[in-house]
C-alpha cells in the first residue's frame, strides 16, 4: 500500500495521479490519497492537515492543536486501511508532499510498528526537538526537495536529514535541481527506486 498525503490547500486527488506512473512498476499495490481532515483556512476549496499562522493568520496554539489532532486521525486511518486490506504495517509506504511530507515525517516515527518507507517531498521536520523523545520506530526515509523552492526553503531538507540521522534513522536525500515547489520527473524516479527497494515483494 502506498498512501499519498497532499499539501496545504489541496486534496487527495492532487497526488493520486502519481499512481498512474508508479503502479505499472509496483504490481499488487493499492494506492490511496485521503483528504486532510480540516477545510483549508487559506483556500476554501482545499483541505489542510493543520493551519499555518504565517499564511492564514491562525495562532501558534491553533496550529499545534491541529497538528496533534490530524496526527491522531492519520494514525487511525492508516491502521484502518491496513486492516481492510489485510496488510501489516511493513507493507505500507507513505509519500507526502509539502504539508503532507511534514505529516509523514511526524507520524511515521511515532507509530507502534514501522512502515516500509517514507518519502517526504518539499517538506520539513516539525518539532525536531521532540523527535528523539517521542519516536518509537525508525522507518527508512527518502527526503526530496527542489533547490529552487520558494515556499518551503531548500535548507529544510538538510535540517531534517541532520536531525533524523542523529536519531539513528537511515536517511537518503535527492535534490531536484532547478525545481521549485513541486515534484520533478527525476524525483518521481527516485521515489520509484526507493519504494521498490523497501516495499515487500
Amino acid at each position: 500500500m502506498v498512501m499519498f498525503l497532499h499539501g496545504y490547500g489541496a486534496d487527495g486527488g492532487d497526488l493520486l495521479g502519481l499512481a498512474d506512473v508508479l503502479a505499472p512498476h509496483l504490481p499488487d499495490t493499492v494506492f490511496l490519497a485521503p483528504d486532510a481532515p480540516e477545510p483549508c483556512v487559506g483556500n476554501p476549496f482545499g483541505r489542510q492537515w493543520f493551519p499555518i499562522p504565517w499564511l492564514d493568520g491562525s495562532s501558534e496554539e491553533r496550529a499545534a492543536a491541529g497538528l496533534a489532532a490530524s496526527a491522531v486521525d492519520l494514525d487511525a486511518f492508516l491502521d484502518a486501511r491496513l486492516a481492510e486490506e489485510g496488510l501489516p504495517p511493513a507493507a505500507l509506504a507513505l509519500f507526502g508532499f509539502s504539508q503532507g511530507a511534514m505529516m509523514a515525517l511526524h507520524v511515521a516515527p511515532r507509530r507502534d510498528a514501522p512502515v516500509a518507507a517514507v518519502v517526504a517531498c518539499s517538506g520539513r521536520l516539525l518539532v525536531p526537538e521532540r523527535l528523539e523523545a517521542d519516536m518509537l520506530v525508525r522507518p527508512p526515509i527518502l527526503l526530496m526537495h527542489g533547490d529552487a523552492d520558494p515556499v518551503v526553503p531548500f535548507a529544510d531538507m538538510n535540517a531534517a536529514g541532520t536531525v533524523l540521522a542523529r536519531a539513528g534513522f537511515d536517511v537518503w536525500a535527492h535534490v531536484m535541481e532547478g525545481t521549485a515547489h513541486g515534484i520533478a520527473p527525476d524525483g518521481l524516479s527516485a521515489t520509484l527506486g526507493f519504494l521498490s527497494d523497501n516495499l515487500p515483494g
